[in-house]
């Protein structure tokens, strides 16, 4: 699973760029006025603590359904939804860098822009509240599209690693998730007129290529998981084997 393992980097780092992770921060950083780092670090504190407790969850299940299965005798039926999950990832990737953002997103990422943007001024308890409520509502609406995310996570659920190496390495790629903002952050903290340009270039160019981005990246984690599946199906590989061979 190496290889497989590998591939986490890349989806980390696709999933660095989703409105949440780092869109939303950067409407922080580019608000008029001081920058309120501390608004920034409540926000990525929240949504990355959000996607490691929901990993942990999904993980977890994971390994209770793989332990039932074993103990019923016959663990191939994981491997089949494993590699049903990598058909599908590799498929839908041909039709993602194609899609067009509907006016209902649209709407809604501008809605998230203002409160980003807009409430808790004073940096009070309620601003603080704001900021949570953000964060959390912006990942749990973009978690079912958080491809890259949930290829990830089976990509670990199959790694073979122990129940608190998982956790580790999703801990590592929480962090990486939001790793861009805290780097742009500090940019903007030490030399705010040369980054502001270079901070709205970025997010032209997210709006513009992020779809085609996350397509390559998922296609390629659903190509290895699909791949690593038929690996621990023998029967299934020596059918292929055998059609190729009659071919």
């Amino acid at each position: 699973m190496d290889l497989e393992l590998l591939a986490l980097v890349p989806l980390a780092l696709v999933d660095s760029t989703s409105v949440g992770t780092l869109l939303l921060p950067i409407w922080f950083l580019l608000a008029p006025g001081r920058v309120r780092a501390r608004r920034l670090l409540v926000f990525l504190g929240t949504i990355a603590g959000f996607y490691l407790l929901v990993g942990l969850a999904l993980l977890a299940g994971a390994e209770a359904l793989r332990d039932r299965a074993a103990g019923l005798g016959d663990s191939s039926a994981l491997t089949v939804v494993q590699l049903l999950l990598g058909v599908t990832l590799f498929a839908s990737s041909f039709a993602m860098g194609r899609r067009r953002e509907g006016s209902r997103r649209s709407g809604r990422v501008l809605r998230w822009r203002d409160r980003a943007v807009g409430g808790g001024e004073g940096g009070g308890e309620g601003g603080t509240g704001v900021l949570v409520g953000l964060a959390l509502g912006a990942g749990l609406l973009e978690l079912a599209t958080m491809l890259p995310y949930l290829a990830a996570i089976g990509l670990l659920g199959g790694s073979g690693l122990s129940p608190v190496l998982q956790g580790g390495v999703l801990a590592g790629y929480c962090l990486v998730m939001v790793l861009p903002a805290l780097l742009l952050l500090a940019l903007r903290l030490l030399a705010a007129r040369q980054v502001e340009p270079l901070l709205a270039r970025v997010g032209s160019w997210l709006e513009r290529t992020g779809a085609e981005t996350t397509a390559w990246v998922v296609g390629i984690a659903g190509f290895l998981l699909a791949r690593d599946a038929l690996g621990r199906l023998p029967a299934l590989t020596g059918w292929l084997d055998g059609l190729g061979t009659g071919v």
